[in-house]
């Protein structure tokens, strides 16, 4: 008769408590990828609104454009630029940032394609990721429509008078 071979009770039981201590380590932080894709939306969406801005800019200073000016940055997408060269709003927008309506154009047209929603809207509107806000003459901000878990908003800051994008609230 062959003898048997296998797992001992206690080897089980070993086992299974460093499967249990693992998961104990290693569930806290698959539980944040929600949160972390958020982050990562935003950053993401900053990231290509700089880049954006940046192409608007550099295209202002190779045509020479002056304040109130407007840019054409691809196909039909055009933006008025300010004294420094960066964007403001729609073409014929002036010199300066008007209105919200202004920074969805800023949006809009530095963005293009498949990009995420901007809207004006103060109510969570269906299909719209970022609310737009005039903070003023220079400056927007895009809130991103889902909250972090601590209550903070997300938002993408862009200043007018120095082409600089920011992200509040998207840390890790």
């Amino acid at each position: 008769m062959k003898k048997q071979t296998g797992f001992t009770i206690i080897e089980l039981v070993v086992v299974i408590a460093l499967l249990g201590i693992l998961a104990a380590v290693a569930l806290p932080r698959f539980i944040n990828v929600t949160d972390d894709a958020h982050n990562a939306a935003v950053k993401g969406a900053a990231g290509g609104f700089a880049a954006g801005i940046a192409l608007a800019k550099a295209k202002a200073v190779v045509e020479n454009a002056g304040s109130g000016a407007n840019v054409q940055l691809d196909g039909s997408a055009a933006v008025a630029i300010n004294g420094s060269g960066y964007p403001v709003g729609a073409s014929g927008a002036g010199s300066t940032i008007a209105d919200a309506a202004a920074c969805v154009a800023v949006w809009d047209n530095v963005l293009q394609g498949s990009r995420p929603v901007a809207s004006t809207a103060a109510t969570t509107v269906q299909g719209v990721d970022y609310q737009a806000v005039r903070d003023s003459d220079t400056e927007c901000t895009f809130t991103y429509r889902q909250a972090a878990p601590s209550g903070d908003d997300r938002e993408i800051v862009y200043e007018a008078d120095s082409g600089n994008v920011t992200v509040n609230g998207a840390d890790e």
